[in-house]
C-alpha cells in the first residue's frame, strides 16, 4: 500500500522510461504512472487535473506527475494519429503495456518497486536489445523514429535493434505508412535525437530501413556525403546542451547541402527559424574555409563573411563560428579573430559625427572596415 492519499486504494504502477532508466542506472527525471480499474470521475474526485487531449491523462494534485488510465489502441487510419483509444476499468495492466513500442518500455512496477514484466523487457535490457513488443508495432510509423532515437541514446551501452524489429521498420517504409507522418512529429523526434549522446546512429538507422530517403531525401541522396556529415556531429565549436546542442548538430549535418536543398529540407520538416538561420551561417563558414584552401584570405572575403552572418547586429554569433573554423583551419580562424576585433572598432556613430550620412555612411563604413582588415592581414 502507498501512503499517498490521492492514490490510496487504487491500482497504480510506475511505467515506461522511469522503470527502464532506473534499471540501467541512469538518472530518472520524469515518472509516469498507469492507473488500472479506475474511471476519470474517480481521479477528478481525488483532485487530479485532466490534461489528456486524446486519452485520459491526469496530473497528480501534489507531485504533478502524470497518471494515465489503462487503455488499449486500435488502428483506424494512417499515421501515428490513426488510432481509436479505449480506456475503461476493464483494461488490464498487461493490455496497456502491450500497446507500447519496445519491450524495454513495456515494463511496470508497483509503488513498492515490484517489477511487472510480461513481455521480457528486463531480459532485453540486460541483453542490450531494442525489440518490438508485438506485431502491432507496424500500426504506428512513429515507432520507426522512436526506435532509432532510443538507439541514439543507448548505442554507447552496446544496444542494437533486433533483426525482426528492423524488418518491421522496413515494412513500415515499404508499405507507405512512414510517409503519413506529419512534419511536426518527424521534427520532434529528430530534434530529440540530435540531443542524444550518439545522434549519428539515429540517421544511420533511418537510412538502413529506407525511412531517411522518404522523410529527408536531401540527406539520403548521397551516402558518402551523409557519412561525412554524420562524422561532423561531434565536432562542434564549444560544449552546448539541450536545444543549442541540437541546433549546432543539425547545422553541421546539413552544411554541405546547397541553399535550395537546405531550404527545401527545412520547409519539409517545418523547422524553427533558429535552426534554419544557424544552418545558413555554418554553410557560409564552410564556404569560407573551402575558399581559403585555394587562396589566402583577403579583406574583401573576410568582410563578406562578417556581413553574411550579420556580425554587426548579432555579434554573439562570431566567436562560436570562428571556433568552428579553428577545427579545420587554425590559421584562418586566427585571421578572422583579428579581423573581427579590428573591424568591430569601426563604429557608425563615429562616422556620423564626421558628417557621413545616408548611402555615403554605408559606403565609408565598409571601406574603413576593409581597410583595417587589409592592414591586419598585411602584418600577418
Amino acid at each position: 500500500m502507498t501512503d499517498d492519499p490521492a492514490v490510496r486504494g487504487l491500482s497504480v504502477y510506475r511505467v515506461g522510461g522511469a522503470v527502464r532508466d532506473a534499471r540501467l542506472g541512469w538518472h530518472v527525471t520524469d515518472t509516469d504512472w498507469v492507473v488500472v480499474g479506475a474511471t476519470p470521475e474517480v481521479l477528478r474526485r481525488r483532485g487530479f487535473r485532466p490534461v489528456g487531449r486524446d486519452f485520459p491523462v491526469f496530473l497528480h494534485p501534489e507531485t504533478h506527475e502524470e497518471y494515465a488510465l489503462a487503455r488499449t489502441e486500435r488502428k483506424a487510419g494512417h499515421g501515428y494519429t490513426g488510432f481509436v483509444v479505449h480506456a475503461s476499468p476493464e483494461v488490464t495492466l498487461e493490455e496497456d503495456l502491450a500497446r507500447r513500442d519496445l519491450t524495454i518500455n513495456a515494463m511496470a512496477e508497483t509503488p513498492q518497486g515490484e517489477l511487472v514484466d510480461p513481455y521480457g523487457g528486463l531480459a532485453d535490457l540486460e541483453a542490450r536489445v531494442l525489440r518490438h513488443v508485438s506485431p502491432a508495432f507496424v500500426e504506428d510509423p512513429l515507432r520507426v523514429l522512436r526506435t532509432a532515437r532510443f538507439l541514439a541514446r543507448y548505442a554507447g551501452l552496446g544496444f542494437t535493434i533486433a533483426e525482426a524489429t528492423r524488418g518491421l521498420m522496413r515494412e513500415l517504409v515499404e508499405n507507405g505508412e512512414i510517409a503519413h507522418l506529419v512534419a511536426e512529429r518527424v521534427w520532434v523526434e529528430t530534434e530529440k535525437a540530435l540531443a542524444e549522446p550518439w545522434p549519428e546512429v539515429y540517421f544511420q538507422a533511418l537510412d538502413d530501413c529506407g525511412a531517411l530517403a522518404v522523410l529527408m531525401p536531401a540527406l539520403a541522396a548521397d551516402r558518402e556525403a551523409l557519412d561525412e556529415a554524420l562524422g561532423r556531429l561531434h565536432r562542434l565549436p564549444e560544449e552546448e546542451e539541450g536545444e543549442a546542442l541540437a541546433r549546432w548538430r543539425w547545422a553541421r549535418l546539413v552544411e554541405h547541402l546547397d541553399e535550395a536543398a537546405r531550404r527545401q529540407l527545412a520547409e519539409r520538416l517545418r523547422q524553427p527559424k533558429a535552426y534554419v538561420e544557424l544552418a545558413r551561417q555554418v554553410a557560409q563558414t564552410r564556404a569560407l574555409v573551402a575558399d581559403a584552401r585555394h587562396a589566402p584570405p583577403d579583406g574583401e572575403r573576410l568582410l563578406a563573411w562578417l556581413d553574411a552572418i550579420d556580425a554587426w547586429r548579432r555579434n554573439e554569433r562570431v566567436v562560436p563560428l570562428i571556433s568552428l573554423v579553428s577545427l579545420d583551419a587554425p590559421a584562418l580562424a586566427e585571421a578572422l579573430a583579428v579581423a573581427w576585433r579590428l573591424a568591430a572598432q569601426v563604429l557608425p556613430k563615429s562616422l556620423v559625427e564626421e558628417g557621413f550620412k545616408g548611402r555615403e555612411l554605408g559606403v565609408e563604413l565598409t571601406r574603413r572596415r576593409r581597410e583595417v582588415i587589409d592592414a591586419a592581414l598585411r602584418r600577418e
